[in-house]
């Protein structure tokens, strides 16, 4: 199965993060894991990246490597990063980090406020569903013939769920195990919109900031989903490398 949740974190033991797999989130087993915690820890750390950045190759995952965790990375189809690299991430794949569907285009709503970097040529509100569908399954081709790979999640391009009022994702569902959204939330496991599960955006984040928030889920006993953008630059919504590195070593 597909890799999603990979993180388990403990505070009193630094280094006993863990992968687990999706199928933790199908409603069966949360009908049997309701009473207990996750696997014997405290939650559940999921790491998230957007945008297929040339850091993402050169500074996150070597990190990450050095950690033994794995991320979880949503591509865009047409990026020269996936095009020009495509040997490295297959390789990333095959070292166990996901690779996810963040579309071919990136598509964002060019009416809403703040979207002046929304291009007529990536303007969701102009797109038709048929469009969206196609263009998000021709990713999904793509990104098998990277990783080989049947299953995988998907990213909503700025958190934007709807085309003109209709939501894209119930016509691609059954393409996906899951669907990320960018909405903070401490869920209990039952309650987890597969559809729509909660991530908290970081953008200047300190890694004091980012420990509380999994501090926070510790004591609900729920899970966090970070998800992140540029790590040490290349991308406007960034954090510093060192920072995320603090946070790898809670």
């Amino acid at each position: 199965m597909t890799s999603f949740l990979y993180q388990l974190s403990n505070r009193n033991l630094k280094k006993i993060l863990i992968p687990i797999i999706i199928s933790l989130f199908s409603s069966a087993i949360f009908a049997q894991e309701q009473s207990r915690n996750w696997n014997g820890k405290k939650c559940a750390v999921v790491l998230t990246y957007d945008d297929a950045l040339n850091v993402h190759l050169d500074k996150v995952i070597p990190m990450l490597n050095s950690y033994q965790f794995k991320g979880t990375f949503y591509l865009i189809g047409s990026s020269p990063v996936v095009s020009q690299r495509i040997e490295e991430w297959r390789n990333a794949a095959k070292q166990g980090h996901e690779l996810g569907n963040h579309t071919l285009n990136h598509p964002c709503n060019g009416n809403l406020p703040g979207r002046e970097f929304v291009t007529s040529e990536n303007d969701l509100s102009k797109y038709t569903v048929a469009r969206a569908v196609n263009e998000i399954r021709i990713t999904n081709t793509l990104l098998k013939a990277i990783d080989g790979k049947n299953e995988r999640t998907f990213a909503y391009p700025c958190g934007d769920f709807t085309i003109k009022d209709t939501l894209y994702y119930n016509f691609i569902k059954n393409d996906f195990v899951a669907a990320r959204g960018v909405s903070p939330g401490y869920l209990n496991k039952k309650e987890v919109d597969f559809s729509n599960i909660n991530s908290f955006f970081e953008n200047g984040s300190t890694a004091e900031q980012m420990i509380a928030e999994v501090e926070e889920a510790e004591k609900k006993g729920s899970f966090i989903v970070f998800l992140f953008h540029g790590v040490g630059g290349e991308h406007p919504l960034n954090i510093d490398l060192e920072e995320h590195r603090k946070l790898l070593e809670i």
